[in-house]
């Protein structure tokens, strides 16, 4: 292998620029495992590390950003991957703080190292990337409080996003009924439904005309990729015993909220962290993703496919709020 691209991320005078270089393997981290790099995707936290230099996201640039990728190994010091292994790699500090995904050659521990399941290929597994794999946690992490599809309605906030459109068609397939809540309401039901969605309403009609600490139990259970102010209205109005899995930010870090959901009702905030979960765990959730949680219609969850000089692009896109589904970066070249 000669010299290969890679998109590069810097702060320059508190803004970032983006741009295609051309790197050699030594310039890689230190690893067990390198990897021929195939498709990676584009996620929030992308977007936010491509564009915002303090958002916190990324802490040393530059750095080649891509905090997810699915590819063949080339080259292993590990002794549980050989060459010619297909693999997937999402969380630990790749694309934070350690080169990403957005390289045709990534070089990783292989402790962060998942192979491929049977039932996925190398681009399914990037069309469920890191926003599957956080909506896969949030579903899984419901079941374990209990939550069965007889108990009732799931809603799930930020719908059309990737976290979000995930979380319905996988609700779907393992036969919950789904509320899915968009802002796009009117542009994207076809798609919602699509997916799985037994209803599709605005934001608008989950807030609550009146704020107070408990209302109307409307929800066995939420997904929430948003957040923000509006997480407690969502614990006002879950079934007694239900659940909220939190599992992003894109609507804001703050909310205020009182204990009354929690002493009166039993409601349980889940904190989804997709970045460090154990890896056995990993293994496992993977496994379902590639069988009872998988999408049936999982290619219609793809918004656009995109090439690595393209990505700035993307990253606009989706800051904007104007992405639908995922983003699949083709890393490998034709």
């Amino acid at each position: 292998m000669e010299s290969f691209k890679a998109l590069m991320a810097n702060a320059v005078n508190e803004e970032v620029e983006t741009a295609i270089k051309m790197i050699q393997k030594e310039d890689l981290p230190a690893g067990d495992v390198l990897i021929e790099v195939h498709y990676s995707s584009v996620n929030f936290k992308d977007g936010l590390a491509a564009t915002n230099a303090k958002s916190g996201v990324i802490r040393n640039y530059p750095l080649i950003l891509g905090i997810d990728l699915s590819g063949v190994v080339v080259e292993s010091d590990s002794a549980k991957f050989s060459p010619g292994d297909e693999v997937i790699v999402t969380g630990y500090g790749l694309g934070v703080s350690h080169f990403g995904g957005y390289s045709q050659y990534a070089r990783v521990p292989g402790e962060w190292v998942v192979p491929l399941p049977d039932g996925l290929t190398l681009k399914e597994a990037m069309i469920i990337g890191t926003a599957g794999y956080t909506a896969a946690e949030s579903v899984a992490a419901l079941e374990k409080q209990g939550l069965t599809p007889a108990a009732g309605n799931v809603l799930v906030m930020g719908a059309t996003g990737g976290v979000g459109g995930m979380a319905v068609a996988m609700l779907h397939k393992l036969g919950y009924s789904v509320a899915a809540a968009s802002r796009k309401k009117a542009e994207y039901s076809a798609y919602l439904m699509d997916l799985g969605a037994a209803a599709v309403i605005h934001p608008d009609e989950v807030g609550l005309e009146k704020k107070r600490p408990l209302a109307k139990q409307r929800w066995a259970a939420v997904i929430d990729p948003v957040g923000g102010a509006m997480v407690p209205e969502l614990l006002a109005q879950v079934q007694y015993g239900g659940s909220v899995a939190l599992c992003g930010n894109a609507g804001g870090v703050k909310f205020e909220a009182t204990v009354l959901p929690f002493i009166l009702r039993g409601i349980n905030l889940l904190g989804i962290d997709s970045v460090n979960q154990p890896f056995e765990e990993r293994l496992q959730l993977w496994q379902r993703m590639a069988t009872d949680m998988k999408p049936e219609r999982l290619e219609e969850l793809i918004d656009q496919e995109v090439a690595l000089e393209n990505l700035p692009g993307a990253f606009e896109k989706i800051m904007a709020g104007k992405m639908r589904g995922r983003t699949l970066v083709h890393v490998k070249e034709a």
